[in-house]
């Protein structure tokens, strides 16, 4: 199916971290190299939200409808409050500076959960340290910003996680091994019985980055040449081909079937025929 990609803006360093606020009917996204988190919307276009914004990437909102952001430059997730100060949510795992949050999702019990690879850590997409922690984990946030609860260690770059529908299930993928894990999300919202699930191929560039599922429980997620679409079952459906290398994307619009992409150097609009779930 041919689809057409509308561009929203362009001339950006490399766009991430898009999330759609249901209230205010505007769009954020993360410009990692330029330090810029920018805001879209069908009235003002694009304009400035936070300058500079500690190269923030992954973005998403808690229940209540408070900004949660993952830092390249701190490594560190933080939530916005209503006076617009940052609060530090995750900050070090046993007195070690996290390596670099990078994607972040909230359960509809409060629950935030995010993933550590080192990105943040390298030249352009962060600020270029050495990293202190001797692996790349998947994390809880828990009441204290220096002891978040770890819930597995043994990816090689964790990256994009998504809920299933019923939040059973945590789906995170890997982009250094181009595939999607699942996980059992148990009682105490710890994680079990991880597997691979699905496996990102193509000849073109791209790699697993952001995920997300829509109403009917399709999983989409970054890989070669775009945006992989998977059915409940975890085979591929299509692969939505954007015109730019592909990083995230999130439902928008007040019908949930707009697919807003950041990739590259632009942000990209895409019409669907299932719709997308509201972040709270």
């Amino acid at each position: 199916m041919t689809r057409t990609f509308e561009q929203l803006g362009s001339g950006f360093l490399f766009t991430e971290g898009p999330v759609w606020h249901p209230h205010g009917k505007f769009l954020l996204f993360s410009d990692m190299p330029g330090d810029h988190m920018r805001r879209w919307s069908a009235r003002d276009g694009i304009t400035t939200f936070r300058k500079p914004c500690n190269k923030s990437n992954g973005l998403t909102y808690d229940r209540e409808g408070r900004l949660l952001v993952c830092e390249h430059a701190t490594s560190q997730v933080t939530r916005t409050e209503g006076d617009n100060r940052s609060v530090p949510l995750a900050t070090h795992f046993q007195g070690k500076q996290l390596n670099s949050p990078n994607d972040i999702v909230c359960g509809s019990d409060g629950a935030i959960y995010f993933s550590d690879p080192p990105y943040g850590r390298a030249k352009f997409y962060g600020v270029e340290r050495p990293q202190e922690l001797p692996f790349q984990g998947v994390y809880r946030v828990g009441s204290d910003p220096k002891s978040p609860e770890l819930l597995v260690d043994d990816f090689d770059r964790p990256n994009g996680l998504c809920f299933s529908l019923d939040e059973r299930r945590l789906f995170i993928n890997d982009t250094a091994r181009k595939h999607i894990r699942v996980f059992e999300v148990t009682r105490s919202g710890g994680l079990a019985n991880g597997r691979v699930w699905a496996e990102t191929k193509g000849d073109k560039p791209g790699a697993p980055d952001g995920m997300k599922i829509d109403s009917a429980g399709t999983v989409y997620c970054c890989g070669p040449g775009g945006i992989h679409v998977f059915d409940p079952d975890g085979n591929l459906r299509e692969v939505l081909e954007v015109p730019e290398y592909t990083a995230n994307f999130a439902w928008g619009d007040d019908d949930y079937r707009s697919l807003f992409v950041t990739a590259s150097t632009s942000l990209y609009r895409v019409r669907m025929e299932i719709p997308g779930l509201p972040v709270f």
